[in-house]
């Protein structure tokens, strides 16, 4: 980020009248651009008054600090308005539709929100006496009834903080259970079409890892699968539905010939989203499946912020889930079962996978989500996110090009590739474009298997009216990159910064700030 001085405005910038005064503040009506927090405040002022401290003995060592720390001082009125207009430039849920596909941006409602923060839940401390957190242990208890029953499953772990942790816990069940019957299988298969973290558990996992070709119609080859599986092979994981926005239709054949080779399937579950209350996985043959609570259960996605990635397991995992988990005792009181009393009732654990129990505020936000919506509702949240997103690829298939239209029926998320626009455009183009409109870009290029893919995911929370405005703008700006409008190679044109030169970016990235090199006039 370059800065405005009192001087006037840096021409680097971009995005500015060239014919503009020197004295070009940079401002755009309200929205106000100023200097780095840096540039604005000096360590040498602070906004607080403060007694000079006393005088006592260090007792630091050679860890003593010898300069100042350089950070700036500020008034408070300056603080809050510094980091109010640097909020002003991010794109948020509730400013608009967020159209990225695979990630189920979607509006959480403020109820649960509400529950999150009560007093009881949200005060709550991991080693607190188990006698003192009745309510919240019964809370993780429900919700992990709830998640078997919507995944037709025997058991969960809800320790596990995001989708790719949960993607290790399952592939640690499927280690532990290899391990237990003296099966030394080293080999995970991965198509084309799946999450590209589940690679990356099955590495971590110690696994080697083979690709599984995909189909024309951009789903499992299933011929190619069955081909490779035998005594090395210890499981298959697989996205459904996939990154290509489709239900992997031969899922119970996969799981079934996986089975018999002696093996286990593996079901990314980050685009449940599009299945629940409709398709229960365990009805499929899967053995272990992660669940994002902050994708398909309200919790606000993104930004660094909370995951939570519970595991359901098959009866023949189960025995080998993480510690600890809840459990209900017949005279109602709910226990923790760790290590200390797991040799009477789970013996065969792996361990653990974090050091307390999971994220409290995720499991509240997500048992409100689902009490308020029920069985038929959370049945509906997945029929609307499917016909939002076929609403988009067939009202944008005749300007875009959608690979797999072909195919049926797409479920939570639209795909389209870069295929038919003008010599020199590609996706990149269409993305920034869609900022001038006012829009955060669609995923691009994932999935890999698609040249200069865009994925677009309305989730059910969007109206029909959003969709539209959203199909429109998209709409405006691929004619735009198929009849080679050149403005559209500089675009975005009105965001507070111009388009970066992305190589150098990522190759030479600007980290930290710098106090700027004082020019020093020759003797």
């Amino acid at each position: 980020m370059n800065a405005i001085n009192q001087s006037g405005w840096k021409p680097e910038m971009g995005n500015a009248d060239e014919t503009a005064p020197a004295t070009y503040t940079g401002n755009k009506a309200l929205m106000l651009e100023e200097a780095l927090i840096f540039e604005i405040g000096t360590a040498a002022t602070t906004g607080v008054d403060l007694a000079d401290a006393p005088k006592v003995a260090a007792r630091l060592g050679n860890l003593e600090r010898h300069r100042d720390i350089g950070l700036p001082g500020l008034s408070e009125p300056e603080t809050v308005r510094h980091y109010t207009r640097l909020s002003r430039q991010n794109y948020a849920i509730d400013l608009g539709f967020f159209p990225l596909g695979s990630c189920t941006m979607k509006h959480n409602p403020r109820l649960n929100e509400k529950v999150a923060r009560m007093a009881g839940f949200a005060d709550v401390h991991p080693l607190q006496p188990v006698e003192t957190v009745q309510g919240a242990l019964a809370v993780i208890n429900e919700l992990a009834m709830w998640l078997i029953q919507l995944t037709g499953m025997h058991g969960v772990a809800m320790t596990p903080k995001a989708g790719a942790h949960g993607e290790l816990c399952g592939i640690l069940c499927i280690k532990a259970a290899l391990a237990a019957r003296g099966d030394p299988r080293s080999v995970i298969l991965v198509p084309e079409s799946a999450h590209g973290t589940n690679p990356a558990s099955a590495a971590f996992a110690g696994f080697s890892v083979e690709n599984i070709p995909a189909t024309s119609e951009g789903r499992v080859d299933l011929a190619a699968l069955t081909a490779r599986l035998g005594p090395d092979v210890a499981g298959v994981m697989i996205t459904n539905p996939n990154t290509c926005g489709l239900f992997e239709r031969d899922m119970r054949e996969i799981s079934d010939a996986v089975h018999a080779a002696g093996g286990y399937v593996y079901c990314d579950g980050a685009n449940f989203n599009a299945i629940v209350g409709r398709v229960r996985p365990g009805d499929l043959g899967i053995d272990a499946m992660h669940i994002n609570l902050h994708k398909t259960f309200s919790t606000p996605h993104g930004g660094g912020g909370p995951g939570s990635g519970p595991v359901v397991l098959s009866e023949a995992l189960s025995p080998y889930g993480p510690l600890p988990f809840t459990a209900r005792n017949a005279d109602g009181h709910y226990a923790l079962i760790e290590e200390e009393t797991a040799q009477e009732c789970h013996p065969h654990s792996f361990g653990r996978m974090t050091a307390f129990h999971g994220q409290m505020g995720m499991f509240t936000r997500a048992l409100s989500y689902i009490m308020s919506h029920g069985a038929d509702g959370l049945r509906q949240v997945a029929e609307d996110a499917v016909l939002n997103a076929n609403y988009i690829l067939r009202s944008l298939e005749d300007v875009l090009d959608a690979p797999f239209a072909h195919s049926g029926p797409c479920m939570h998320e639209a795909l389209f590739s870069d295929n038919g626009l003008a010599e020199g455009f590609s996706t990149l183009d269409i993305a920034k474009g869609l900022i001038d409109e006012g829009y955060h870009p669609m995923t691009v290029y994932f999935p890999l298997v698609v040249h200069g893919a865009m994925l677009v995911e309305p989730t059910e929370t969007e109206s029909k009216a959003t969709l539209d405005q959203f199909i429109g703008a998209l709409r405006s700006v691929a004619e735009r990159a198929k009849a080679g409008e050149p403005s559209l190679k500089s675009a975005p044109h009105h965001a507070p910064r111009r388009r970066l030169d992305e190589t150098q970016a990522a190759r030479k990235p600007v980290l930290v700030w710098r106090e700027p090199e004082q020019l020093v006039a020759a003797e």
